[in-house]
């Protein structure tokens, strides 16, 4: 008789998945990235009262929400003729978006070289020479500093271009190796593997004001919050660095949900919370090009900046929440305790904001937020007790009282 009632159980399982919609099986790396899961953050919903739900991009295969971007910026580039198969595509990143680049630059053909601050985690370097990417760690500067990530970046690209505009012409000239001619020596820019003299050229990602940074989540992330919630949903929050991501999703959803709220959380050292909501960025004094980069200005990283860019302009903001960085630590941790979640700085900040938005609203709301990337590249600092306690960031929380949810 049991063995009857356990044959029936396994063939109803059986004809239940069988009437699930077949999913195929998708078409390489690349159409693997995006269509995440949007989750219900359980313990937020239940300590707020709304219904907190995260958009699970680090379930990327690159690990994070910045591997839409790659894809798009990959694409549109290489359909522009900017970009050739066999190409570099270089990057100045403080750590995801480059991997993003690193992951699917070779489905397309292409190299990947990466400019990154020394003071982004260790693993983040560590990941992108695994990949296969050519890899500088340069000192924190301005941007209006001829050596800042971004500007050494946009050098490589117009180095690879003029190496392989000249080798085309001729491999060598006057019996000299091409590198000699082009005077590019370690003493003067630092060679790279990618940048060889069989490089079909180069092109600079430029994920700061590159258009199609924002229209991967306005053609992509957007659309698909859209679908997942049906349209029920009252507010949309998240930080900024290249403002692609809050972008996006704010100018989507603003044209299609009725009364839809976004809102921008922005960490320490960051001037978008003032620009939103004061309308000025800095003070004179901090203006930039005068403003020199703290050393420490914020744990987070890939978030918070010092000055608009195109894609931040195509936000459409109904106002903004600071973030300290003691409140994304605490949050972290609250969330792998409670949620299982494990987290990077930029997924804690972004659920920081979203309670805040539950708080100012009130219950009976739905809030969506973008859960960026797991905690995996965040271990030698976000994670790391000593850096913490270095910077008097050791988490002591027991419950959401950082927050002020008792």
């Amino acid at each position: 008789m049991v063995m009857l009632s356990r044959l029936l159980s396994s063939k109803g399982t059986i004809l239940r998945l069988s009437k699930k919609k077949k999913k195929k099986p998708r078409n390489g790396l690349i159409d693997a990235i995006g269509n995440t899961p949007l989750i219900r953050i359980n313990s937020l919903s239940e300590a707020t009262g709304c219904e907190i739900l995260g958009k699970c991009e680090f379930l990327n295969p690159g690990g994070s929400v910045k591997d839409r971007v790659a894809v798009k910026i990959i694409e549109e580039a290489l359909e522009s003729g900017e970009l050739a198969q066999g190409g570099v595509v270089t990057e100045g990143s403080a750590g995801s978006t480059a991997i993003s680049l690193a992951t699917v630059a070779p489905a397309y053909g292409c190299k990947c070289h990466v400019v990154i601050p020394d003071d982004a985690a260790m693993e983040k370097s560590q990941i992108l020479e695994a990949l296969g990417a050519t890899v500088e760690r340069v000192r924190p500067v301005s941007i209006t500093h001829r050596d800042h990530y971004v500007n050494i970046a946009r050098r490589r690209a117009l180095k690879a271009n003029e190496m392989a505009s000249k080798h085309r012409t001729s491999d060598q000239m006057d019996g000299k190796p091409l590198k000699q001619i082009n005077g590019y020596t370690s003493s003067e820019e630092k060679q790279s593997s990618a940048l060889s003299n069989n490089c079909r050229g180069g092109f600079f990602a430029d994920q700061f004001e590159n258009l199609a940074n924002f229209r991967a989540h306005y053609e992509g992330t957007g659309p698909e919050i859209l679908e997942q919630t049906g349209g029920n949903l009252d507010a949309f929050v998240a930080a900024a660095g290249t403002g692609g991501t809050v972008a996006g999703v704010s100018k989507f959803l603003q044209e299609n949900v009725p009364n839809i709220k976004s809102f921008l959380v922005d960490p320490p050292g960051s001037g978008l919370f003032n620009k939103v909501t004061r309308g000025v960025m800095y003070t004179r004094e901090e203006a930039e090009g005068r403003r020199l980069k703290n050393p420490f200005d914020t744990i987070t990283e890939g978030i918070g900046i010092n000055r608009l860019t195109q894609n931040f302009l195509m936000a459409k903001l109904d106002g903004a929440f600071r973030g300290t960085d003691m409140e994304a630590v605490e949050m972290s941790r609250f969330l792998l305790k409670n949620d299982g979640l494990f987290l990077g700085s930029s997924s804690a900040m972004n659920c920081v904001g979203a309670v805040r938005v539950a708080q100012s609203t009130g219950p009976g709301h739905t809030i969506v937020t973008i859960l960026c990337d797991s905690g995996m590249r965040h271990l030698s600092k976000f994670y790391n007790n000593e850096y913490l306690s270095q910077h008097g960031l050791t988490p002591k929380a027991t419950g959401l009282e950082f927050l002020g949810i008792k």
